[in-house]
């Protein structure tokens, strides 16, 4: 994480301006507008419906939204609006600056593919073509994500769910992307299981210096991984700000409630 007055002296790594997104007559999200800076995490909470996974896929190139801009800052063109990019650009950033991390691992895994061979495509997508190297790259990835080496020919169906998480994690960050896209990373696992994955994650974020987004409707997990805090309801954002200052200081209704809500379970 880093320090909140870096924000104003550094360049924004991506931004998204007035973004929207309906359903027939239902909104997704409306006019959503931020900048995410190098090195920072954006939690974006609400309840179910609330509009931030359409906030997620939309701004992470899963989904197309109805109108906006997603901003990202290319290594040789600067800011460049990515709806706009050619179909190979938008592939290869998503194969190289870019990660998203499912909430269910099996959607971002190959699971007829053993453990080593899911890191090592990866790495092929970005061109790495000795099998030496990839396997060593794979192994010290599964090291990291405490993953033990003895299970680099297993399939992902052979592991557990916080196993498949973090198999998942050593998938999308072994090339070192500039920015991860997270949904619900932790959801769906037993609390001791998510406070691992917690832990192994801010570790990763730290040392790699990296930024990302992080969708959640666990409070607490925004509280460790996430510098700034956006709050959604009906698609709208009713509140932004530091992440400790908006939970431990809620302005608006809504945010009060979902605050309440947690210290009352």
């Amino acid at each position: 994480m880093i320090d909140a007055n870096a924000w104003q002296q550094a360049n924004p790594l991506f931004s998204v301006r007035g973004l929207s997104k309906s359903y027939g007559g239902r909104i997704g999200c409306a006019d959503v507008s931020f900048d995410l800076y190098p090195g920072e995490v954006m939690g974006i909470v609400g309840e179910s419906g609330s509009g931030k996974s359409t906030l997620l896929n939309c701004i992470s190139g899963q989904m197309a939204p109805d109108s906006g801009e997603v901003l990202f800052d290319t290594r040789t063109e600067g800011l460049k609006d990515t709806r706009k990019m050619r179909e190979s650009e938008r592939r290869m950033l998503a194969r190289t600056d870019w990660a998203f991390v499912h909430q269910n691992p099996r959607d971002g895994l190959r699971m007829g593919v053993s453990a080593g061979g899911n890191v090592g495509e990866r790495l092929m997508a970005v061109g790495a073509r000795h099998y030496g190297d990839i396997r060593d790259s794979a192994l010290d990835w599964l090291g990291r994500v405490e993953i033990a080496a003895d299970r680099v020919d297993d399939r992902p169906s052979a592991f557990s769910g916080g196993m498949q998480q973090r198999l998942q994690i050593a998938r999308n960050l072994v090339t070192g992307p500039r920015l991860v896209f997270m949904d619900e990373p932790t959801g769906g696992l037993d609390v001791s299981v998510q406070a691992r994955l917690l832990d192994l994650l801010r570790g990763l974020v730290r040392e790699m210096g990296l930024s990302a987004i992080v969708v959640t409707h666990d409070l607490a997990v925004v509280r460790l991984l996430a510098d700034r805090l956006m709050v959604m309801k009906s698609g709208h954002v009713v509140e932004a700000g530091l992440t400790d200052q908006v939970l431990d200081d809620p302005q608006h209704a809504y945010t009060q409630l979902l605050v309440s809500s947690v210290l009352q379970v």
